[in-house]
Formats: C-alpha cells, sequence, structure tokens
C-alpha cells in the first residue's frame, strides 16, 4: 500500500490540537494553516488562519489513526473510509457556521452538529 497521499502527523499532541469540522482530521492549527486540510480542500483553510479558526475545532473526544481507511472497520464505522490516512477525531463537538455547511453540502459532506 502507498502512503503518498496521507494527511499531516500532528506535531504536538498537548493542548495545541484541533479538529476539521467537516471530516474530523486532528492536527495542530498550525498545521492547517500551512497545509490546509487533506480531506476538504474545498474549505480554504491553506495558508488563511482566520479561516482554519472558522473550520476547526478544539471541542473533539478521542482520537484515532487510520493507517488503511479502506481496510480499517473502525473507519467504515466513523464514516472515513473515503480519507486520507491520518489521525482523526471520534467525535466532534461544534455548531457550523452557515456558509461553512453551504459550502460542506455542495461537496457532498453531512454536517454533524453537536445539540
Amino acid at each position: 500500500m502507498s502512503l503518498e497521499n496521507h494527511a499531516e502527523v500532528p506535531r504536538d499532541f498537548g493542548k495545541n490540537l484541533c479538529a476539521c469540522i467537516s471530516c474530523h482530521l486532528v492536527k495542530t492549527l498550525d498545521q492547517f494553516a500551512d497545509g490546509g486540510c487533506e480531506n476538504c480542500g474545498f474549505l480554504g483553510m491553506d495558508g488563511d488562519k482566520d479561516r482554519c479558526l472558522e473550520c476547526t475545532t478544539v471541542a473533539f473526544q478521542g482520537m484515532i489513526s487510520v493507517i488503511d481507511p479502506t481496510s480499517s472497520w473502525c473507519s467504515k464505522w466513523l464514516h472515513l473510509s473515503k480519507m486520507v490516512p491520518g489521525c482523526y477525531a471520534l467525535s466532534v463537538q461544534v455548531e457550523v457556521p452557515p456558509d461553512i455547511k453551504e459550502i460542506m453540502a455542495e461537496n457532498g459532506r453531512r454536517v454533524h452538529e453537536s445539540g
């Protein structure tokens, strides 16, 4: 299996982690600002720290590392089988801004919000 297309591993496993509100990929805010989200380029986070703050959250629980999303039962259970290998939040608590909701819907992403 080739890992040419994979997400950057978080550089810091301390309090600096955040998760993409669309795919739940976990990295540091600086990593999202430097390279965007490998699954959600349509959110335009690459090079835009303000956009990263809109499209990520620190309100997540648990984390899983996915090496082969197509064969992992856990990635299928978490709806990650079409995502790139990387670290993902198990659950994300977020209220998605209306403009981000619209972009996600236009790109075939379901919105999972906390109640």
